[in-house]
């Protein structure tokens, strides 16, 4: 079976179509497009309601911290849903749920409507977990690792148009960015409604919803109950933390250390897109055939410890897309991990785990921007320049190295071992 075939069992779709990648990464890439119009300009949205850098610290923490609660939440009820009736349908309710919230949020005039539909759109929003299940449907073993990093090709691609749109968008009006995210949120759900095939055959579904064992804290235990997984949980979960508290205070730390409005954000968030689309589009794949996941998890997240600390120590905004070019690996450390989970799991379970994948995500996404808010409050009062002001990115270091000590132990008592028996093609 090469590389570009699609796995037997994949599902007719509309008008006869049959699964392929295609389909999910131009779906991935509407869906991240539509994302990375917002992050340039939710930050400064919160701070058009408050009065101090310490006040707009504070809140766009909370108004994260509620997106990461629902989402922690909804994502394995989303996953097992995705498992008994398909993945289309609840990549369908993701794209409608983010229409609407992106549109509440354009309208918003006080901080508890941010709040609220921060939550709502947390709770119906699964597309990244759904879209991870979807490729691991039509995919071989042999072929996730590739596959996952053409996915996170996608998810770069978003972060390349997406905020340049974003910031150019919100130096015009700071709500303009959000209704055009919610029109190819609506757009998506179009193609997806009429485009987009299903890719979970009715026979490779799940018999029955266990919902007893569809709650956040259950589809994290499978997860280190998996074979050959186990603590790396916490590793993920580790490495997770980090990114998030990277991306929740990106925005914010840029415009307390070097005044960055949305255009110099958006156009800093388009040098990393860049970067993630060279990475996960191309270089993954030379990097897969020549070493294993786990060796390209470690490289990875050495190399995210550098760069968070590099981040954090730049005095010159010019020193954020210097370091950019450095986290060659740490852009492989997802698609690594993905692989390592996803070829640990059976077929009737896929939705399930990455939907586990999801609430992990989602754990770390609570506590980041609480942490991250807590640490820039903590600094706020700092003259523009001050090192001090990124302690954030020092924290993220910080945890990068304890994840990489945990990861490099994990290996050490278990070796790569061969993908689930269920997932081998003839």
């Amino acid at each position: 079976m090469s590389d570009d075939e699609q796995r037997p069992a994949s599902t007719p779709g509309p008008k006869g179509r049959t699964a392929a990648m295609p389909f999910i990464m131009i779906t991935v890439l509407i869906d991240m497009v539509a994302i990375g119009l917002i992050i340039p300009v939710l930050a400064p949205l919160v701070g058009k309601f408050t009065g101090s850098q310490a006040d707009q610290a504070f809140w766009y923490g909370v108004v994260t911290f509620a997106f990461g609660v629902a989402n922690f939440i909804g994502s394995p009820v989303l996953g097992a849903l995705s498992d008994r009736h398909g993945r289309r349908p609840v990549l369908l309710i993701g794209f409608t749920g983010l229409a609407l919230s992106f549109f509440v949020t354009g309208l918003a005039t006080a901080l508890w409507m941010l709040v609220a539909v921060r939550l709502v759109s947390g709770a119906l929003q699964a597309n990244a977990s759904i879209a991870q299940a979807y490729v691991a449907d039509i995919s071989s073993p042999e072929q996730r690792g590739k596959r996952f990093g053409m996915l996170g090709a996608m998810f770069g691609m978003g972060f390349i148009l997406g905020p340049v749109m974003g910031g150019l968008l919100g130096a015009i009006d700071l709500h303009l960015p959000f209704f055009v995210a919610g029109g190819l949120a609506v757009l998506n759900a179009i193609y997806g409604a009429f485009v987009l095939p299903e890719s979970l055959p009715p026979e490779r579904r799940s018999p029955a919803i266990d919902w007893t064992k569809v709650n956040p804290v259950a589809s994290l235990r499978r997860l280190t109950e998996l074979r050959g997984v186990g603590p790396l949980v916490f590793v993920m979960g580790l490495s997770s933390l980090a990114q998030f508290i990277l991306h929740t205070t990106w925005v914010l730390y840029t415009m307390f250390k070097f005044g960055w409005g949305p255009k110099e954000n958006g156009w800093s968030l388009f040098a990393v897109g860049v970067m993630s689309v060279l990475v996960q589009g191309g270089l993954i794949r030379v990097a897969l055939k020549r070493s294993t996941p786990q060796r390209i998890a470690v490289i990875g997240l050495i190399s995210s410890a550098i760069t968070y600390a590099l981040w954090g120590a730049a005095t010159e905004g010019w020193m954020m897309y210097a370091v950019i070019g450095l986290n060659v690996f740490g852009f492989m450390v997802q698609a690594a991990m993905q692989t390592l989970v996803s070829n640990a799991a059976d077929d009737e379970s896929q939705g399930r785990t990455m939907g586990a994948l999801g609430s992990l995500n989602s754990l770390t996404a609570v506590f980041a921007p609480v942490i991250g808010s807590a640490l820039l409050g903590f600094v706020s009062h700092l003259p523009q320049g001050d090192w001090r002001i990124g302690a954030p990115f020092f924290l993220c270091s910080a945890l990068q190295i304890t994840a990489t000590v945990l990861a490099l132990r994990h290996f050490r008592r278990h070796p790569a071992t061969p993908p689930h028996p269920a997932h081998v093609v003839a």
